[in-house]
């Protein structure tokens, strides 16, 4: 069993359960993640306001890049080694870039 515990793993925001970003992680590494995650979502509401489907769809990818890339989806950070885990954040940061 995993050392981390559930208030480690898990944030709960208006009853609704949210993955935590990885805390292994550089925090220069969240840092640029969480830009790019701002920048995508931002880019989401933009195509959203303007009906670009295309932009949308690319958009969309850029912000599960990012959401992976911090541990919040994709295969739980907790049951992954922590070079596995580092290694996912850098990659989803090199597809950002």
């Amino acid at each position: 069993m995993s050392e981390n515990s559930d208030d480690e793993r898990w944030l709960i925001v208006k009853g609704r359960r949210w993955r935590r970003t990885d805390p292994a992680l550089e925090p220069n590494v969240i840092e640029e993640l969480k830009s790019r995650l701002g920048a995508a979502r931002n880019a989401v509401k933009q195509a959203k306001r303007l009906g670009a489907e295309n932009d949308l769809a690319e958009a969309r990818r850029r912000v599960n890049v990012a959401k992976h890339g911090l541990g919040e989806r994709g295969e739980y950070w907790w049951d992954m080694s922590l070079e596995d885990r580092r290694q996912r954040a850098e990659t989803a940061l090199n597809e950002l870039r």
